[in-house]
């Protein structure tokens, strides 16, 4: 009897090790793959012309804002984004900036903060900037794109929602039922918003999305030229399609991007110039991290409710 349970130990060990050299090798397998695919292809994010001048595609994908978990996958890269403009405004060959943008929106402090780097590289260099709304270019995701001296979007986006949101979560019935209790000291009244919100409180937050919302307004109606009152109308949240956003003359034109290429080159005498990708190439970490995100399902999905009610609860006002 002591033999054949040995026997059936030894067997469940070897099993168990065997089943984790295979999840071992598959897991490796697809992080080095996927890391030295990208890696390789680096050389190909470009389309050749004489050398002498450039233009470079800046692409906005994925929610504007600073990166998340370290779970998440990683997508847009704030920092580094503003970084690479500052990098071009001083660039000896740069020659125009071509903003790809496929993103739903974001942070009010990041939209407004990359808006402004790339009006200020306008003003810094005297260089153009056309803007390519693929997907969807919506509120923080538009609000970009209006520094470009022409905005063109592929005819399936989805672009528009003007207009701000600030999301709040009331956790205090979920509390009392699983028996939390919130305690805040605080130096006044409203030090401490939300769960609930008071009248007032409401009031209080409901100002400031109307202010930073007349300011995408005038952001709108000074770049595309229309009266601040028409612009306000349209802006009310609603998406729009690509045809009826040239309609209302939110857009310039419709097109794809080899036309929007084609058509900065002609435009500005650049038919001879290089175009570049310019693209943040994911670390060996970042792949590894998203690897191990995927295949955490419950971990992941647990973080995602963490991070929704933490968000929240932080009352971040939002062009998304």
């Amino acid at each position: 009897m002591g033999t054949e349970k040995k026997k059936n130990n030894v067997a469940l060990i070897i099993g168990i090790i065997i089943l984790s050299i295979m999840f071992f090798v598959i897991v490796w397998g697809m992080i080095l793959s996927r890391f030295i695919g990208r890696v390789g292809s680096a050389g190909l994010n470009k389309i050749p012309g004489n050398g002498r001048a450039s233009i470079e595609v800046i692409y906005v994908e994925g929610t504007i804002g600073e990166s998340g978990s370290i779970f998440s996958e990683p997508t847009y890269k704030h920092r580094w984004t503003i970084e690479q403009i500052d990098e071009l405004m001083y660039s000896p060959t740069n020659q125009a900036i071509l903003l790809y943008v496929n993103s739903p929106g974001g942070g009010v402090y990041e939209s407004d903060e990359l808006y402004l780097k790339l009006k200020e590289y306008k003003e810094v260099t005297q260089r153009p900037i056309y803007a390519y709304m693929a997907q969807t270019a919506a509120s923080g995701g538009y609000y970009i794109c209006m520094a470009a001296d022409k905005v063109y979007a592929n005819r399936m986006t989805m672009t528009g929602s003007i207009g701000v949101i600030m999301s709040t979560i009331d956790t205090s019935e979920l509390e009392q039922k699983i028996g939390i209790k919130t305690e805040n000291v605080v130096s006044g009244k409203n030090k401490a918003m939300g769960n609930p919100l008071t009248e007032e409180q409401r009031q209080i937050l409901q100002s400031m999305v109307d202010e930073t919302y007349n300011m995408f307004v005038e952001i709108v109606a000074e770049n595309r030229k229309m009266d601040f009152d028409k612009t306000k109308q349209l802006a009310d949240g609603r998406v729009y399609t690509a045809s009826q956003a040239k309609e209302l003359n939110l857009i310039d034109a419709i097109g794809n991007f080899d036309t929007v290429i084609s058509d900065l080159k002609t435009d500005y005498g650049l038919e001879d110039a290089d175009v570049y990708d310019v693209i943040n190439e994911r670390s060996f970490f970042d792949e590894l991290f998203s690897v191990m995100g995927k295949n955490t399902k419950l971990l992941n999905e647990f973080n995602i409710i963490k991070e929704y009610i933490e968000h929240s609860q932080k009352s971040k006002l939002m062009y998304y």
